[in-house]
């Protein structure tokens, strides 16, 4: 029995058991199927940063004093002053990681290969069941509220979802396949975000006279850069989310496909990374093998020989092949209800087009009772901040103070020199 119980440990449910781990009198617990916490393994590519700065941590945004900060883990390890030196907000993707499990360390409450299969609803206890499996066995939890960070699972495009193979693989995998894919004749990468320019830039920085070819394709009509100056980061806001989520769901949608230049977009520094990389092998080696094409989207796909993906060329209207031996999806994540939740459907919100229907408190049970609430499954109402793990800290505060009726780290209203929302009075 729980006051609550975290489905999932990624930084987000991790960020909130760390925050409540001090608050008296809110006991939660949290299942996590993997046996640690595994922050997308197959992109800690050697040298890669994060895009957000270190304060971006699982606590610090909520609370700067908590033991569970990075400065205290970079403290722990004996390595604060060389990061102090370093002079960089954005730490190693791969420090990330290490300090991710540091932090679970700490903590008694997080169970580890704990499969959670159903939950279910106990009508005369008045709290839900959840049911896991592991290596010792089944078990049954109870609580009068969840908390569901399960993540988003890869999306494969529907040409692809039949390509069956050792040399295919979705960016999630990807390092798991890098060996693999090297010793392919060509190699192809389809995307156009972070994740398919920094796998691009992997594997080009692999390539020599001589050994595979290399394609990069990607429906954006540029390789576009993350938007990154100041009074846009305003709109990764509490004011902006206040703004956003009391839109109309169709503006939100329409502002949603605006708004992917903001957080899908490849870091600037790794574009001119690319390109510095590309003259420098053409000036040493002559022509590079590799070929990048714009506008261009997969619609078909088969096995034979390696892969033939069918490419149209959106703004011509032309359609060619490209045969490739080795294959990376980096074509991002979706976001669905996990089959677990089947047996609770009719006590979750949901919205026409049968998206999880989440409320300015991130709750999404029906009632409205504060009883299910969601970490990273609210974009269509929440925008673009969702996956920001710099605001992760700011929706488990809301979070807990549902939880507990009251506000235990202080929740800013508003941060933002812009404003949003027209004003009511005569400007």
């Amino acid at each position: 029995m729980h006051d609550f119980i975290g489905i999932g440990l990624g930084p987000f449910n991790l960020g909130l058991a760390c925050l409540a781990d001090p608050v008296d009198g809110l006991d939660g617990t949290f299942l996590e199927r993997k046996a640690s916490v595994d922050w997308h393994p197959g992109m800690l590519i050697e040298g890669t940063t994060m895009q957000v700065p270190f304060m971006a941590d699982l606590v610090t945004l909520a609370d700067p004093t908590s033991p569970h900060s990075f400065l205290n883990y970079l403290k722990e390890q004996g390595r604060i002053y060389p990061f102090y030196i370093r002079e960089s907000f954005f730490q190693l993707r791969s420090e990330f990681q290490d300090y991710l499990r540091w932090a679970a360390g700490r903590l008694g409450n997080l169970h580890f290969e704990r499969d959670v299969v159903a939950v279910e609803w106990d009508g005369g206890q008045g709290l839900y069941a959840v049911r896991s499996t592991g290596p010792e066995g089944e078990r049954v939890d109870f609580a009068p509220r969840l908390v569901l960070g399960t993540g988003t699972p890869p999306w494969v495009p529907p040409a692809c979802r039949a390509l069956e193979g050792e040399t295919v693989c979705h960016a999630s995998s990807y390092l798991e396949y890098r060996d693999r894919l090297r010793r392919c004749g060509s190699v192809t990468v389809v995307g156009s975000g972070q994740s398919a320019a920094e796998i691009y830039r992997d594997l080009l920085d692999g390539l020599e006279p001589g050994g595979y070819r290399l394609n990069w394709v990607t429906r954006s009509p540029r390789f576009f850069p993350l938007e990154y100056t100041k009074l846009t980061l305003e709109m990764t806001s509490p004011d902006y989310v206040d703004y956003f989520n009391a839109l109309p769901s169709p503006k939100r949608d329409e502002l949603n496909d605006a708004h992917k230049g903001l957080y899908k977009g490849i870091n600037a520094e790794l574009i001119n990374e690319i390109y510095d990389l590309l003259y420098r092998k053409r000036f040493e080696h002559g022509e590079v093998a590799t070929r990048l094409f714009t506008n261009c989207t997969v619609d078909k796909a088969r096995t034979g020989d390696g892969f033939t993906l069918g490419i149209r060329q959106h703004e011509q209207d032309r359609d060619f092949e490209l045969r490739t031996e080795g294959l990376v999806l980096a074509t991002g994540y979706s976001s669905k209800p996990p089959a677990f939740l089947d047996g609770i459907r009719d006590r979750l919100r949901f919205d026409a087009t049968g998206r999880l229907h989440a409320r300015r408190d991130y709750s999404v049970d029906a009632a409205g009772a504060g009883e299910v609430f969601v970490q990273n499954a609210e974009l269509s109402t929440h925008g673009f901040v969702t996956p920001d793990l710099g605001m992760a800290a700011y929706r488990n505060s809301w979070i807990i103070r549902a939880m507990t009726g009251r506000e235990v780290y202080p929740i800013e209203r508003r941060i933002a020199f812009q404003e949003f929302t027209a004003p009511e009075e005569t400007a």
